[in-house]
């Protein structure tokens, strides 16, 4: 084994001009009580700089011996001369020699690594630095050193410095708790250290944003830090500042060219080039744009060049660093355009079958089709809205260019939609009217329904969600009193057309529409209108005083909210609310509070944006009736205020008038007219029929009943109302408000 080791590599090297102490990671050096360290991170972090300060902060704390190592040392003899160099280098009479010739595995373990462990022994503290140990590839070098990590003397420490997340002895080494580790995260600058740096090299402060704008593009990377700082150093004026900026950034592309993307093996390149136009890194889109071996790779690189970074929700997932990111933009976008589109529109198709819709239209808009990007947006766009996943729906429209947006009536719509499911019906108008000033063909947007159709549906929920009731003359105006296909836009419409009914004490009529709204959103799977067409329902029987009924719905609208991951959604408040005059009713304060919290929580973002007053008026009522439970007469005022706020912004208040004025009550009794009794749901049915131009045998038709249960049914009508004939009942009917 020789002994010939060149000097250089047996000290630290000097530090740079501009260097800034660490006394973060000096401290976790000097408080790790394991004897190996592995400090792993990506060329430029910082790993000699740190472990050439620590060396020489040590002083008569203990001995420190370093070793630089390269390719050369690649090989078991070689590692083992320099390592007993360096040692020797501070304990010379280390009785170990290196120069008895070549190196064998039966002299490593029969003579060398017995009298090196005997020798170290009782020493006194004594610590090694290896650093590049990224180079050390060889099999039998590597398991020297492990054997000899495993054996470690009392009082002895190893540092590792090295590029790459180790492998060999670490794993079994973590298993016996004998190592610490300082990452890529540990040796990134922190925005306290990199405005430090910045200072030093610019003799001054940098203004904020440009030490935020640094720091962001950097990531705390050190090498970069330093590039950037010393290109914006050369500044004289703004001009200067963008040019030296720019060369910083060039700077920094080179540096990562030669230390990173140049020493990988040409499959590696062109795999990251491939997948640089993913914003994220997994397997799946990954091998639909780099072939079969992607996911390997992608775990190899992940390793080994250290800037992809996992994503804390996927840890099987990365992300470049930007640095990296934008040196591989620059190397794609040398090959021409063509290139680029390609690879977005591959990556669009595999997240489209995938039904990530949000990625596929990210790509699609990248790759310049725009009309791909459309057609993913209109094709589920309504299962997500009907999941109350309304961010997602925006955030595929905020992909798009705005003026693609409102060239389309279909678009719009689904903007619409998207703004009344997040509560938002201003802006749902400002896309209805926009609808109103396009073509209107025979699109359909949805399942089904035409643009038309589904622009006055959406008009309609936005009455109510802006405290307008659609009543008598506009009610049957409006295209949401026709039919529409069986789908989730009718039942939106039942629910516009029955919310309408209930704010205006109609509860018979209201529950009709409403149960009809209730069918139709199981039919068409829309979980918002199904919960809201529950929560509703449950409201409008408590209202009428039906309280086994209204506890029976709340409990179906809570269990469909959960069901959807709507709890915290503003249209499961209504079933919040009417649980919690339930529970007022049956003397559980404690429980109505807790109840009522959850409204509260699910009502926070129409809180927000004012919608849907009705719903916050009654809301304050419960509260109201709530504080007046536990006697609080103040809390009940303030409620009581609160409501009557609300209510005022009602364009028909509505039943909400006489419950406000009533809040000082036990209970919330029914809005009926006195005396009437109530119709059944059957029952009111048929009354809505007799008000056309059927006659009983197509009303018996139109409902699929036999033509006695009609007449059965009229005569029920009749008894109930006080009426002797048809036009008698309509006619009394009109005058209580329940047609």
């Amino acid at each position: 084994m020789t002994s010939s080791v060149p000097p250089f590599k047996l000290r630290p090297p000097d530090q740079p001009p501009h260097i800034l102490t660490r006394p973060r990671l000096l401290r976790r050096l000097d408080a790790s009580t394991e004897p190996v360290v592995v400090v792993s991170a990506p060329a430029g972090a910082g790993k000699t700089v740190l472990l050439t300060e620590w060396s020489r902060s040590l002083g008569t704390r203990g001995a420190c011996a370093w070793l630089s190592l390269d390719a050369y040392d690649n090989a078991p003899g070689r590692l083992w001369a320099g390592i007993l160099r360096a040692l020797q280098n501070v304990r010379p009479e280390l009785p170990v020699r290196h120069d008895s010739g070549e190196w064998t595995l039966d002299a490593w373990l029969e003579e060398i690594l017995p009298s090196l462990v005997t020798g170290l022994h009782g020493q006194g503290p004594l610590a090694l630095i290896l650093d590049g140990v990224e180079s050390i590839t060889d099999v039998d070098a590597v398991r020297s050193l492990t054997d000899f990590l495993a054996r470690l003397p009392q009082g002895f420490r190893v540092i590792l410095s090295t590029r790459h997340v180790p492998g060999g002895p670490v794993p079994t080494l973590r298993a016996h708790g004998v190592i610490a580790e300082l990452d890529q995260h540990d040796l990134a600058f922190t925005p306290e250290e990199a405005q430090a740096v910045l200072t030093d090299l610019l003799a001054s402060a940098p203004a904020p944003d440009t030490a935020r704008a640094l720091y962001e593009a950097t990531e705390g990377w050190a090498a970069a830090l330093c590039i950037m700082g010393r290109s914006l150093a050369r500044s004289s004026d703004d001009a200067d500042t963008a040019d030296n900026l720019a060369r910083g950034r060039r700077a920094v592309s080179e540096y990562l060219a030669t230390e990173v993307l140049y020493r990988l093996t040409t499959e590696q390149r062109r795999f990251l080039l491939r997948t640089s136009v993913l914003d994220e890194l997994s397997a799946g889109p990954c091998q639909a744009l780099a072939g079969d071996r992607a996911g390997v790779l992608l775990r190899e690189l992940a390793r080994t060049v250290q800037l992809l970074v996992p994503v804390a929700a996927d840890p099987s997932a990365y992300r470049r660093h930007r640095a990296l990111s934008a040196l591989l933009s620059d190397l794609l976008g040398s090959e021409g355009p063509e290139t680029a589109v390609s690879l977005h529109r591959s990556a669009a198709r595999w997240y489209s079958r995938r039904g990530e819709t949000t990625a596929a239209v990210r790509h699609w808009v990248r790759g310049g089709d725009e009309s791909a990007a459309v057609a993913s947006i209109l094709a589920d766009w309504e299962q997500a809205i009907s999941a109350g996943r309304s961010r997602e729906v925006a955030q595929w429209l905020e992909l798009l260019p705005p003026r693609t947006v409102a060239a389309d009536a279909r678009l719009c719509v689904v903007a619409a939609m998207t703004a009344l499911s997040g509560g938002v019906p201003e802006t749902a108008g400002r896309w209805l009217d926009v609808v109103g000033l396009r073509e209107q063909g025979a699109e359909t947007v949805g399942e089904g329904s035409t643009v038309s159709d589904a622009a006055a549906v959406a008009r309609a929920v936005a009455c109510w969600l802006q405290g307008e009731v659609l009543t008598g003359d506009r009610l049957a105006e409006s295209a949401v009193a026709g039919t529409l296909p069986l789908t989730s836009w009718r039942a939106l419409a039942g629910t516009a057309r029955g919310t309408a009914l209930l704010w205006t004490s109609r509860y018979g009529e209201a529950e009709v529409l409403l149960a009809e709204a209730t069918r139709d959103g199981h039919a068409a799977g829309s979980s918002l209108a199904l919960v809201r067409a529950l929560g509703l329902r449950a409201v409008c029987a408590l209202l009428a005083g039906r309280h086994e009924r209204a506890r029976m719905l709340s409990d179906e609208a809570h269990a469909a909210a959960a069901a959807a991951g709507l709890e915290r959604h503003f249209v499961a408040a209504s079933a919040y609310i009417a649980r919690a005059g339930l529970l007022l009713d049956e003397g559980r304060a404690d429980e109505a509070e807790r109840t009522l919290a959850a409204a509260e929580a699910a009502l926070a973002d129409s809180s927000r944006t004012g919608s849907e007053p009705q719903m916050q008026a009654l809301y304050h009522v419960t509260r109201a009736r709530l504080a007046r439970a536990r006697q609080n007469a103040d809390a009940a005022r303030e409620a009581r205020e609160a409501a009557e706020r609300a209510a005022d912004r009602c364009e028909s208040p509505g039943a909400l008038t006489d419950l406000i004025g009533r809040v000082g009550e036990d209970t919330v009794v029914p809005l009926a007219v006195p005396g009437l009794q109530e119709l059944s749901l059957g029952e009111h049915r048929v009354l809505r029929a007799l008000s056309g131009p059927l006659t009983l045998r197509e009303i018996a038709s139109e409902f699929y009943v036999s033509h006695n249960t009609v007449k059965t049914q009229v005569r029920a009508i009749f008894r109930k109302l006080g009426a002797h004939d048809r036009s008698g009942a309509v006619a009394r009917a009109r005058e209580r408000g329940m047609l």
